[in-house]
């Protein structure tokens, strides 16, 4: 026996294997197969790990065809409630049970902040959280086997487009959580990575899937030979394709930079459970100030930047407070910074409003006068406010009881001495298509670089304030704007249009950063101005050529 006959055999058993699997080793196999699937998310970007993990759910999928028998019931039961429907959809939940655990458990990190009062939440936080997007994944396996029909050739086209838009799903549904998209998997390549200015990041998720579940073809006896090599390697070589030309991209751009605004970025490191202790606070101003008004030679900041949440206090309330940080903005520039903001209380005419609490940020001139500001619209449940409270009762993770109030939504505001920005506080970075304020075609209300205040420091050191700083780079390709993230502790940096990381910190610095800032891009990019149109159009080509094959590739079958 030669040995390709060897591999080719031992590829058909392996499906055989999972296919006919049933109980708890189906089980079994689809949870290690989602755990294994994280290997390729950031920090590790294990790629490669992508290939069995997915080949063996697509083979999952495949073997439910074996469980269609109708269920109890209504005689001959329907389609859509077949033991066998139901079959790959357990494959799928339990898949995203395993991908999810691992990919979130840093969640969990938050709630030992406050050990004493919500410790015990974590394993209701964690299980809840992996359980409930596994529903999703879920819902994509039950929707490829639906819709493949038993064909092999066309399952792993389905899995690949019900995959991305479910993703789609979860960046909006009961408010969105689009966190470590698939696409993801490629932030450790500024090539790959270009893609996102066309597709965005669900691009990148769909030719990843097609290239990971594509192999379970070459397990399949009747797909065998060249037609299966055909379609496998002509996947790789389109990705490939996709590689060369970001490289190309990339070698036609050059560095570029404004001549005129200096940047630095400030990374106090402080604990957060140190955070809010009122005998701490003016230590903490003090930090921030030591790191901004550190001198260096040949170097002088026109624009300082401080992270979210970096002042605590109210402006409003403290003019002395106001009038101590601006003594750390260079004349002629600004201040940039993340700070509590309170509304409401007595009016001038005597009047009660209600007291609201915003997590805001703040524009401030040399002359102590905050010229802008921006609310953050996009909260955490859980973290920043409490979702029902009328039903739900405890207390979110941040401090205080009273919740924040959402802001009126994505704002440009204008920045004395540097070009127009949108400011974006903690994981608002990951909403991608919702990050540049008012843009779309050539509207004239496209910012000139996008500021990403954070506090990672909920998180510890853990996979978590890498996966955000990853969301944010394929932001900054998405929109072809520079990205300049601050982190109270995290990964604070300068990324310019193309997704390319200029300068950064590491987790768990005091430190700070001193850049100039690149240029944007001359005009917005296709995903800037069309968004995810482009990636359903390509989901809808790839679905034809999965239906009709012999009107677009000719494949001579064995």
């Amino acid at each position: 026996m030669r040995s390709g006959d060897s591999t080719d055999s031992l590829i058909v058993k392996w499906r055989r294997q999972v296919i006919d699997s049933q109980g708890w080793r189906r089980r079994l196999l689809a949870l290690c197969s989602g755990l294994v699937a994280v290997l390729a998310l950031p920090p590790l970007h294990i790629v490669p790990a992508l290939v069995p993990a997915l080949t063996i759910l697509t083979w999952l999928i495949e073997g439910a065809r074996q469980n269609e028998i109708p269920s109890r019931g209504k005689r001959g039961g329907t389609a859509l409630f077949r033991t066998g429907a139901w079959s790959a959809f357990a494959a799928g939940w339990w898949f995203g049970v395993g991908f999810f655990a691992a990919g979130l458990y840093w969640v969990s990190l938050s709630f030992l902040v406050d050990a004493r009062q919500f410790a015990w939440m974590i394993p209701f936080a964690l299980l809840g959280l992996s359980g409930g997007f596994a529903i999703l994944i879920g819902l994509s396996t039950w929707a490829a086997h639906m819709s493949a029909r038993g064909k092999p050739q066309r399952l792993f086209v389905m899995i690949a487009v019900w995959w991305v838009v479910f993703e789609w799903v979860r960046g909006w549904l009961l408010t969105g959580f689009p966190w470590n998209y698939l696409g993801t998997v490629w932030t450790f390549s500024d090539a790959a990575l270009q893609l996102a200015s066309i597709l965005g990041v669900l691009g990148l998720s769909l030719v990843t899937m097609l290239a990971a579940a594509a192999p379970a073809l070459l397990g399949s006896s009747e797909n065998r030979g060249r037609s299966s090599l055909v379609i496998v390697g002509g996947i790789y070589f389109i990705l490939a394709i996709i590689w060369l030309g970001g490289a190309y991209r990339l070698h036609l751009a050059g560095d570029s930079y404004l001549e005129n605004v200096r940047l630095r970025l400030v990374q106090p490191n402080i604990d957060q459970r140190d955070k809010w202790k009122a005998e701490l606070r003016g230590r903490h101003l003090n930090n921030l100030m030591s790191l901004s008004e550190a001198k260096v030679k040949t170097y002088s900041p026109t624009h300082v930047i401080w992270p979210e949440t970096a002042v605590p206090f109210f402006f409003d309330s403290s003019p002395a407070g106001l009038r101590a940080v601006s003594q750390v903005i260079p004349k002629g520039g600004a201040l940039l910074t993340g700070a509590p903001r309170r509304s409401g209380g007595k009016t001038t005419d005597g009047k009660n409003e209600p007291t609201q609490l915003w997590n805001s940020f703040h524009v401030l001139s040399d002359q102590a006068q905050i010229v802008q500001t921006y609310d953050k619209h996009h909260l955490v449940p859980f973290g920043e406010y409490v979702p029902f409270r009328n039903i739900i009762n405890v207390d979110k993770l941040t401090a205080g009881r009273m919740d924040f109030s959402p802001g009126p939504g994505p704002r440009i505001l204008f920045v004395p001495g540097a070009p127009p920005v949108s400011p974006l506080i903690c994981y608002e970075v990951i909403f991608a298509g919702k990050v540049a304020g008012e843009t779309g075609g050539e509207s004239a209300e496209r910012p000139g670089w996008l500021v990403n205040v954070t506090n990672d420091a909920w998180f510890g050191t853990s996979s978590g304030p890498h996966q955000h700083f990853a969301a944010a780079r394929l932001r900054s390709v998405e929109e072809g704007l520079p990205l300049v993230r601050v982190a109270n502790t995290g990964i604070s940096g300068v990324i310019d249009a193309y997704g390319r990381v200029k300068a950064r910190s590491h987790l768990n610095e005091r430190t700070f950063i001193d850049s100039r800032l690149p240029q944007s891009l001359r005009g917005p990019t296709f995903y800037g101005m069309y968004g995810d149109w482009g990636v359903f159009a390509l989901m809808l080509v790839v679905i034809l050529i999965s239906i009709f094959p012999h009107f677009f590739l000719k494949i001579q079958r064995t």
